[in-house]
């Protein structure tokens, strides 16, 4: 290659450099201008401040040096007026504008329709007023919502729901996107908490003129049970609702209504409202979104009053929809700082569609940009007016919190807040988040809120509902006894009347309650057996009856399906069995103790006897003399210590004290002996081979039980008995023969039922007896649908009749029998066995071996320590292999504990004695002296 076309080479490749350059150079600069564009409702409450909002926040932006430095925003506001194809038009127009960002939109129908176009033009939608739970970022993901979503306001009714102990509640809400999405949120809510929604009124987004429609809405719920109600709609219908609920007599007591945060938007952006609304609204409870107090919202409240003029008043929406256009601003500002440029592209479909026709659509072009830009958005974090502006990763605002307020008088009163970290509050929940402590939303147990002025100008808690008016009475299953009707039977001749101690126990409780409680008893069996009591309440799970009453037991796996009341009649599963009378008999004194007793008794007597002769032999002379007399001695004391005569007194301290805890032990069993025996001689003594329900398990013998009642399931399930052992009776009549004809004549040896019915049977059965204890604990109760109401009402009235004692006045009249003659005599009770006095064996046991321990130690001390001359001798004159030193060594054991020792009783007596002696002796010698003394001087001599 020549030089010269070298130098052409590097000419061209100098200029593409260049050239290239000032290309980057010209597209990485920032604009003079940022377009943006707002759609929203300008006439609606939440457009009206929006409006003035954003310009503000434009102008803030566009004056702080801090933010898009050397770029201006410029905004564009088209009015959707909440309608779907309004919003779809005016997002088109904004998109033939090289729009990077919208503001907006306002309603849940037209961020469903443009969320669409903004995922292919990839322009960020940033809603301040969207709460649409159902706008999700997987399917929406250039949505942003910067105001909080329903979901957390539906959760913030169901923990008010929940905090004041109500079931169920009517939900009225406008019937688009916005109304639905809500509802669905709260009944999830609901759900979890086991709540529920009983009724849903869905009213046409344009019924606020239908007054007509709104009056049969309020009539059928009028004629519903629950009379709490939750109202999710926009600001004219639900005034409208108000209005006519007010002429219906249905904001009045008893009735709650809890709504949204479209009546505290109202209420902040009309204050005061006009006197006609607010009197429609008295006793309402209101959600209103949380923003923390700051000196940011502060110096914008006193800015608002300059700029709106005083006419509209500032509502929670215009402090997001201006922290919105403040987010938008700080990701378009790092995103030009990251080297963002503003560039679109055309849409290659949009482009084939375009030509085709003649709606221009090639004219819509697609932010580059925009993916990018999301991000930043999404990373962003400030503090705005209203709190920390950061997301999670759904895409929710961290913090979300609601203001629980009252409407109350001619203003609103704070009872108190909510927010997913603390539940319900009456403490602000900003200062609870520095505090660490548990989410307690779905609970009750820390949950506080302040007293509740409630429709009707009352403190009193509501009680959430009532019976309907609509003339339907309650269905309620009663069984169809055959047998024990003293409990529950039809009255012969009728078919819904019926009579009985569980029929009088109903009506009573029911005639104490404060309303009126419509019903109508459904007979169940067939007459001819008592019917199956489990399938007869789980009739009431499929709707075949609204409750049931009678002799229902409350177990476990009925609890499950339906909600009992108070039990008012105790119960459990008992055995009852024939019995014998026994006689006391000439052997009747062996009674008291089992066999082994006695033996174990007889034991300890001989063993206590070798242990004091062992300890008293080589001390005590009444324990020593020939074998015979010293085998003698040893009966003797053992047995004579059963009265307390043994002679023998003991001499060493280890005798004394085995003796001392051995007396001690013998008074225990005595006593005991005697009190036993006194019973079996003085009281009729009544025996039965079975025990309890232990003893009926060990044995083979069949086993009868109530036809219908649990009692079949709870042995064949619980406690495992063959279901060939089971036989099913019917009558008392079938008690009393299969108990009497036994196992042996194709009877049974004890039957298995509840308390109530065998103290029923054995009133006029006087041959049997309940054997055992009551092994299973239970009661009756009267059976409802899962959180009834009427169960805990019903409860509350069983516990007055059981305190003013009209219960037990019930009881009597059907329940009281005479007893048998034999009321007095007992089941022969268990003897005294030896698991009532292994402790004290176990004791004197101890003390015996402890005792012989030490005396050995003594006798073996005194072995080494001072062996005899003779056995010396001996041991020197025997051979030295190991068997002939062992023998010695046991001859020398044996000598040494059949020795005769000194007591110190007898060591001190001869001290005594020899003193004396020795005191006797030098008294004789003084006196011989004297006398030989007194010859020697005497003239006599």
């Amino acid at each position: 290659m020549c030089v010269s076309d070298m130098k052409q080479l590097w000419a061209l490749l100098f200029l593409s450099c260049l050239c290239t350059g000032l290309f980057t150079k010209a597209h990485s600069e920032k604009p003079k201008v940022v377009k943006i564009g707002s759609i929203f409702s300008f006439d609606s409450v939440i457009g009206k401040v929006a409006k003035i909002a954003i310009d503000e926040a434009v102008k803030d932006v566009n004056s702080n040096p801090d933010i898009l430095s050397g770029t201006k925003f410029s905004v564009s506001m088209q009015n959707s007026n909440c309608s779907g194809f309004m919003g779809m038009v005016e997002a088109l127009r904004f998109m033939e504008k090289d729009i990077v960002g919208i503001i907006g939109p306002q309603c849940s129908v037209v961020a469903h329709m443009i969320s669409h176009m903004a995922n292919e033009l990839r322009v960020p939608l940033l809603s301040f007023a969207v709460t649409d739970p159902v706008m999700s970022p997987l399917q929406f993901p250039y949505f942003i919502r910067t105001t909080q979503s329903d979901l957390y306001q539906m959760d913030a009714i169901a923990s008010i729901v929940d905090f004041y102990g109500w079931k169920e509640v009517i939900a009225v809400f406008v019937d688009d996107d916005f109304g639905r999405n809500g509802v669905a949120a709260l009944n999830d809510k609901l759900a979890s908490r086991r709540l529920r929604i009983t009724y849903k009124a869905g009213l046409h987004p344009d019924t606020a003129v239908n007054k007509n429609e709104i009056m049969n809405m309020l009539i059928k719920i009028m004629l519903l049970q629950p009379r709490i109600i939750v109202i999710h709609v926009y600001s004219e219908l639900g005034f409208a609702v108000f209005k006519e609920a007010k002429y219906l007599g249905m904001m009045g007591n008893g009735y709650v209504w809890i709504a949204t945060d479209w009546l505290s938007t109202n209420l902040d952006s009309s204050s005061p409202l006009s006197p006609e609304r607010l009197e429609t609204i008295q006793g309402v409870l209101v959600l209103r979104p949380h923003t923390p107090d700051s000196s940011l919202k502060r110096e914008f409240f006193k800015r608002w009053r300059k700029v709106s003029g005083a006419s509209l008043a500032l509502n929670t929406y215009a402090l997001y929809a201006y922290d919105s256009v403040m987010l938008l601003a700080r990701g378009l500002d790092k995103f030009f700082k990251d080297g963002g440029n503003i560039s679109f592209s055309n849409h290659s479909m949009l482009n084939t569609l375009g030509k085709s026709g003649n709606l221009n659509l090639e004219a819509m072009t697609v932010f580059d940009g925009g993916e990018t830009l999301l991000k930043d958005i999404l990373g962003t974090r400030m503090v705005g007016l209203t709190g920390q502006l950061q997301f999670t990763p759904d895409r929710s605002r961290t913090r979300p919190a609601y203001d629980i307020i009252n409407v109350a008088g001619t203003g609103v009163r704070q009872i108190g807040y909510w927010s997913n970290h603390s539940g319900l509050s009456t403490v602000l929940p900003e200062l609870l988040y520095t505090k660490e402590q548990p989410n307690m939303s779905s609970g009750t147990t820390s949950q506080k809120l302040r007293h509740v002025i409630w429709p009707g100008e009352t403190f009193t808690k509501p009680r959430g509902w009532v019976f309907s008016n609509n003339g339907k009475e309650l269905k309620i299953g009663v069984p169809r006894r055959v047998s024990y009707k003293e409990f529950v039977s039809q009255i012969r001749g009728t078919e819904n009347m019926f009579k009985g101690f569980c029929i009088d126990v109903f009506t009573a409780a029911v005639n104490l309650l404060p309303y009126a409680v419509p019903v109508k008893f459904i007979p169940y069996g067939n007459g001819k057996e008592n019917p199956s009591y489990t399938h007869m309440v789980e009739m009431i799970t499929t709707g075949n009856f609204d409750g049931v009453v009678g002799d229902v037991a409350i177990v476990t796996n009925r609890t499950k399906i339906v909600d009992f009341t108070q039990p008012y009649a105790a119960s459990g599963l008992v055995v009852v069995a024939p019995f014998k009378k026994l006689n006391s008999g000439a052997w009747a004194f062996l009674r008291p103790f089992n066999r082994l007793m006695w033996a174990v008794t007889g034991c300890c007597f001989l063993f206590v006897g070798i242990v004091v002769w062992i300890l008293e032999h080589r001390t005590n002379d009444e324990f020593r003399g020939p074998p015979k007399r010293q085998c003698v001695t040893i009966l003797w004391f053992s047995f004579s210590t059963m009265f307390f005569a043994h002679r023998e007194n003991t001499v060493s301290t280890l005798g004394r004290l085995v003796l001392i805890i051995w007396l001690f032990v013998v008074l225990i069993i005595n006593s005991s002996y005697t009190a036993s025996l006194t019973s079996i001689l003085t009281v009729q003594q009544l025996s039965s081979p079975i025990k309890g329900i232990e003893s009926l398990r060990e044995r083979d013998d069949p086993i009868g039980y109530q036809v219908g009642s649990f009692a079949e399931s709870y042995l064949r399930n619980e406690l495992n008995i063959s279901e060939s052992r089971l036989v099913p009776l019917g009558t008392p009549e079938a008690y009393a023969k299969a108990l009497k004809d036994g196992p042996s004549k194709g009877g049974v040896a004890a039957i298995v039922d509840e308390r109530p019915y065998v103290e029923l049977f054995l009133s006029s059965n006087c041959a049997y007896r309940i054997v055992g204890q009551e092994f299973t604990k239970s009661g009756w109760g009267f059976a409802f649908p899962r959180d009834s109401p009427l169960a805990i009402d019903l409860s509350t009235a069983i516990l007055e009749l059981a305190e003013n004692g009209d219960l037990q006045r019930i009881h009597d009249k059907w329940l009281m029998k005479n007893a048998c003659t034999l009321e007095n005599a007992e089941l022969e009770s268990d003897r005294l066995h030896l698991k009532s006095f292994w402790g004290l064996f176990l004791i004197c046991g101890v003390a015996c071996l402890l005792a012989l321990f030490l005396y050995f130690v003594q006798i073996i001390r005194q072995l080494y320590k001072k062996p005899s001359d003779d056995a010396i001798a001996r041991e020197q004159q025997q051979n030295h292999d190991s068997s002939s030193m062992r023998s010695t060594r046991l001859q020398r054991f044996l000598s040494l504990m059949d020795e005769k020792e000194e007591s110190k009783h007898e060591s001190k007596k001869r001290k005594i004695d020899g003193s004396m002696n020795d005191t006797s002796g030098s008294t004789r010698s003084r006196g011989f002296d004297r006398e030989r003394s007194f010859n020697s001087v005497n003239p006599l001599d």
